[in-house]
């Protein structure tokens, strides 16, 4: 059919239409039709769906989280049970304020009773944390090689936390004796009042620096 002939096609006598052009015409229309309710229907149900989707993977997710922090509730809660028996022995383990000269005496005569020889023992000022104050001891001890060994061994025995760093051992000229310098560091816990002032300071700092 030529284009002429098509232009004299008439639009009310569809059923005068040749088969070829009443199939692609109503091939066309359906397309329109197809298009015109995805755009206007389906698309938004799509959307909603897709978005009801990803709910329900997250609300998956967080039921799955709940159920197993509920399956082991009872071994989380025993698990805090023994950190703060854990907690509560390492606390006892620091000595309060008036404790503390103590514990220096007690780490003095560890030396003395493994026949060393004290040059230097100068604790230094205290440092504060949260609930507790390090106070870090810098001394300079000699004897055997087998005496400062058992010294250490002494001191990881105590009662009360010490810990020793920053060893250094150097040989003393004309025996058969070691020099060793060290930091020694003791804990105590801090009071009450000491933790309250502790936290009013850490309050001002942070105004002076506002």
């Amino acid at each position: 059919m030529a284009l002429r002939d098509l232009e004299n096609l008439d639009i009310n006598d569809i059923g005068s239409w040749p088969l070829w052009l009443k199939i692609t015409s109503a091939a066309l229309i359906s397309i329109l039709i197809l298009l015109a309710g995805y755009w206007f229907v389906i698309k938004d149900q799509l959307e909603s769906l897709q978005k009801a989707q990803r709910t329900e993977v997250k609300l998956k997710d967080g039921y799955l989280k709940k159920k197993a922090l509920a399956i082991n509730l009872e071994a989380y809660r025993q698990q805090m049970k023994e950190i703060e028996e854990n907690f509560g022995v390492m606390l006892k383990q620091l000595p309060d304020k008036t404790e503390v000269p103590d514990l220096l005496i007690d780490i003095t005569q560890a030396g003395l009773g493994r026949g060393l020889q004290f040059e230097t023992f100068k604790p230094q000022r205290s440092k504060q944390a949260d609930f507790y104050a390090e106070m870090p001891i810098n001394l300079t001890v000699s004897g055997t090689y087998h005496q400062l060994g058992e010294f250490v061994s002494d001191l990881a025995a105590l009662p009360r936390i010490v810990t020793i760093g920053d060893l250094n051992l150097t040989p003393v000229k004309g025996s058969k004796r070691l020099k060793m310098s060290a930091t020694t560091k003791t804990y105590h816990y801090l009071d009450e009042n000491q933790i309250q002032k502790r936290a009013k300071a850490k309050k001002k700092g942070k105004r002076r620096r506002r």
